[in-house]
């Protein structure tokens, strides 16, 4: 090869070198910024606004009673606002007030006749809290935990009777869509039926909630001891639906009353750690 083609070949070949370079890293770059691209796409897909609780029976659930629950999740305020829920008071048939931080599980469940206080927290074992009977507190172990199961019990069973319509995929059930009915005034219902397993104090129990098809809120409900039973032991309207704070929550139960109800952002410093009477703003 002559002289001067080889310190032309020379010359060049850095140059050769380095477009070859530039032209693999333009070709990785398309590629990382298509990768970017489609790990966006993927996260910008919708998300599920009302997602089961973990231990939900969706396998045995009917899709339909599924859809219809998350009818009644969104009408009754939405999951969002379920979820971003506070502090929520209310008197359960004027025998007792309760109050529930949503967050921390905290409650206080303060007696109308003034002879009881339990403060505990709902959410953590073993049973933590404080009780007052009689002007008393209760120090003494054993009759300590014995007040604070009730006390949990009672919280059970209190906010299933404001707030089931929140519930209808709670770890535990199992949803069947039973048929169409009617309520009060002829109006159309769907009926749902929630059965339990392995959740709760009565896992045995059934009810039958009736979904007004126009308002998609729970207009009714049969409660059933056994969930073997034909027959519901009772069956109760629910009626009077209000706005407290964001969420749509019903008192009426025909012939008895939820009252008093609060729902509110700013829980009271000593709501849950003093028995002295506090005030919801």
């Amino acid at each position: 090869m002559p002289e001067p083609m080889k310190k032309l070949i020379l010359v060049l070949l850095p140059i050769l070198i380095a477009i070859g370079l530039i032209s693999c890293g333009g070709s990785n770059t398309q590629k990382t910024t298509s990768n970017t691209d489609s790990s966006q796409t993927t996260t910008q897909q919708p998300q599920e606004e009302n997602p089961a609780a973990e231990g939900f029976d969706a396998q045995n659930s009917d899709p339909k009673a599924i859809k219809i629950a998350d009818e009644v999740m969104k009408a009754s305020g939405g999951r969002a606002n379920w979820d971003k829920t506070r502090l929520i008071s209310w008197n359960f048939f004027n025998r007792r007030q309760l109050y529930w931080d949503k967050k921390t599980g905290d409650v206080r469940i303060d007696y109308n006749n003034g002879k009881m206080n339990i403060l505990l927290n709902v959410y953590r074992e073993p049973l933590k809290g404080k009780v007052r009977k009689d002007s008393v507190e209760i120090t003494q172990a054993d009759s300590l935990q014995k007040y604070l199961k009730r006390g949990k019990s009672v919280w059970i069973n209190d906010m299933y009777w404001l707030c089931m319509p929140f519930k209808l995929k709670d770890s535990g059930v199992t949803l069947k869509y039973a048929r169409e009915d009617t309520v009060k005034g002829g109006r159309k219902a769907d009926v749902l039926t929630l059965s339990f397993k392995n959740v709760g104090d009565t896992p045995q129990n059934k009810y039958e909630v009736y979904v007004d098809q126009q308002s998609k809120l729970v207009a009714q409900w049969a409660y059933f001891k056994e969930a073997s039973q034909d027959s519901a032991n009772f069956v109760m309207p629910w009626l009077d639906y209000q706005k407290y704070g964001n969420l749509m929550l019903s008192g009426n139960r025909g012939r008895a009353k939820l009252s008093n109800i609060q729902v509110v952002d700013d829980v009271p410093e000593k709501l849950f750690t003093s028995f002295d009477k506090v005030t919801l703003k």
